[in-house]
């Protein structure tokens, strides 16, 4: 292949952007563990940074009590960024996924990945979509909630879930199956996504301006 000036420029431009992700992806690390250890004082925090193929840079943070009892949760890079952006005390939403680990006495790990699309679906079919079906009806009203599964033309399958009562404007909040099991995959509540989707809608709804009768 022959070197340009724009071929030079090209590449100079990427390994610049990737020396920017590296860079930021070593700040992360660092900061999820001095904010984890800022809550559970006497106990060990590490983690690691790996790269996904489809999600990008993922992490994992460990904390161990101790009584050697450990408890590993994992984190999207985007939502890391955007709690120590925006987020008032981003210690306290990374600890909250640890609290809720905690509550077992034994030691939390990463659950095994499927090696197999057979395993993929068993994991799904058996364990995540029970779970989620029965998370949003035990939130929301049975009488006024739907969930079920469809296919979407980019996104493949995917949970749905949504209130038949509003007519107009957004009611239905879908998740891909494949994000569902990265959360599952990470110790993280998959029902949380589809919850979180479905508050969104409430707030939405509930915010619009009513309608006034004329004069």
């Amino acid at each position: 292949m022959t070197t340009t000036p724009d071929n030079v420029n090209e590449r100079e431009e990427a390994e610049q952007q990737n020396e920017k992700l590296q860079e930021l992806v070593k700040a992360l690390h660092h900061n999820g563990i001095v904010a984890l250890q800022s809550q559970f004082e006497g106990c060990k925090v590490d983690g690691q940074a790996n790269q996904h193929s489809v999600y990008g840079p993922m992490f994992t943070f460990r904390v161990t009590k101790e009584d050697g009892n450990a408890y590993v949760c994992g984190f999207f890079l985007r939502e890391l960024l955007n709690a120590f952006q925006n987020s008032p005390n981003p210690a306290l939403w990374m600890s909250s996924f640890y609290v809720d680990l905690m509550k077992v006495p034994e030691s939390v790990l990463l659950p095994r990945p499927p090696q197999n699309e057979e395993e993929a679906k068993k994991m799904m079919d058996g364990q995540i979509l029970p779970h989620c079906f029965n998370a949003i009806k035990e939130e929301f009203d049975a009488d006024e909630i739907y969930s079920g599964l469809d296919l979407h033309p980019q996104h493949g399958p995917v949970l749905e879930a949504g209130f038949p009562k509003y007519k107009d404007g957004n009611n239905v909040c879908a998740m891909p199956l494949h994000l569902l099991l990265a959360h599952h995959l990470m110790n993280r509540d998959p029902a949380d996504l589809i919850i979180d989707g479905l508050y969104r809608i409430l707030e939405e709804h509930e915010n619009e301006p009513s309608e006034q009768p004329q004069a």
